[in-house]
């Protein structure tokens, strides 16, 4: 944790509470994005804020740069800023300059490099059709490719955010970096904890939400929230809420120790229980008006689905748990009940 991090998380939460409405949202649905927001968080120095000073960046760490990722999840933003600050940490791991334009990422490994040109067909790109720079696994190398060079086919997940097909016939590689075995592990877990920042932050937001409608909204001469059965949600709600943040937090420490530990994956295995019941306990609550346009609800809870099946999947992480433990069998008893220090170093 960097000395500055309250206060970039204090500017930047006023900057997305002050400018992020329902309606700035919705401007995905019509094929737009929040130019506005992109540039406030550029000149108060977000999108620069885990590159080191020494490269004109604000010096802060990953956990500044996860939380502020938590933050436009909390908020919907309605901005690449995950993707483009996730293609500036694939650049920094191979040792290459970072772009201070819009830029976006994949980790498909489906790309053939050859002479020092890109050919392949790249789906579900997040943000391609905004983007100036793609940063792209090749044949494990981290590259550098200007999108200028490649044919992008709009689309969209189920939030409607950009999703996009990106076709590249012999694009020049701008820059490229070797990466080893070990730091692509890494990366996936990277991109992992990123998205589980975006969710967490969703999941807090619909937990506000919910809980501010039940206060609201009335039946029978009293506020729905004096019931039972709508109290025992809430404290679904909030009991989900707890174990997201405290996985959160759990994978920000992680990610600043200098191990690859498994609490990113044990966190993102976890958060498919949390989607399941956040998702379900919150459209019960609110019924029929949060499945409505007019409502914010799902705005978010359709942005969890979505996250929920893209990057690194939790299929994956529980695959890659199940190996670790049946070729550490003697160590079982000592790995579960680890308590101090790091997890066991993959």
């Amino acid at each position: 944790m960097s000395e500055m991090k309250e206060m970039i998380l204090d500017v930047a939460e006023r900057m997305l509470e002050d400018h992020v409405t329902k309606d700035v949202v919705d401007v995905l649905e019509k094929g737009e994005w929040a130019k506005d927001v992109w540039k406030l968080f550029e000149d108060n120095g977000m999108i620069s804020v885990a590159v080191p000073e020494e490269k004109g960046g604000a010096g802060g760490d990953l956990e500044d740069l996860l939380n502020l990722v938590r933050l436009t999840g909390k908020y919907a933003a309605p901005i690449p800023f995950a993707e483009t600050t996730f293609a500036n940490f694939l650049l920094e791991t191979g040792n290459l300059e970072t772009v201070d334009q819009v830029a976006t990422y994949s980790l498909q490994e489906d790309l053939s490099l050859q002479n020092g040109q890109i050919s392949g067909t790249l789906d579900n790109v997040p943000w391609a059709r905004h983007a100036k720079h793609l940063v792209a696994l090749v044949q494990k190398q981290i590259a550098l490719i200007d999108l200028a060079d490649a044919t992008i086919q709009p689309g969209s997940n189920m939030a409607g955010e950009p999703r996009d097909t990106v076709i590249l016939n012999n694009a020049k590689v701008q820059s490229s970096s070797l990466l080893t075995d070990e730091q692509i592990f890494h990366l996936k877990s990277i991109e992992t904890a990123f998205k589980i920042a975006l969710m967490t932050g969703a999941i807090e937001k619909i937990n506000q939400l919910s809980v501010q409608y039940s206060k609201e909204r009335e039946q029978f001469g009293r506020p729905i929230h004096r019931f039972q059965l709508v109290q025992y949600q809430i404290a679904q709600l909030a009991g989900e809420t707890a174990i997201a943040l405290a996985a959160f937090n759990n994978v920000c420490a992680a990610v600043q120790s200098d191990k690859v530990l498994h609490e990113i994956a044990f966190a993102r295995i976890r958060f498919e229980d949390a989607i399941t019941t956040v998702t379900a306990v919150s459209h019960q609550l609110h019924a029929a008006i949060g499945t409505t346009h007019e409502h914010a609800l799902h705005q978010y809870t359709r942005r969890l689905w979505s996250w929920r099946d893209e990057g690194t999947s939790a299929d994956y992480w529980s695959g890659h748990i199940a190996d670790y433990l049946l070729n550490h069998d003697d160590d079982l008893w000592a790995y579960l009940t680890k308590t101090t220090g790091a997890a066991v170093k993959n």
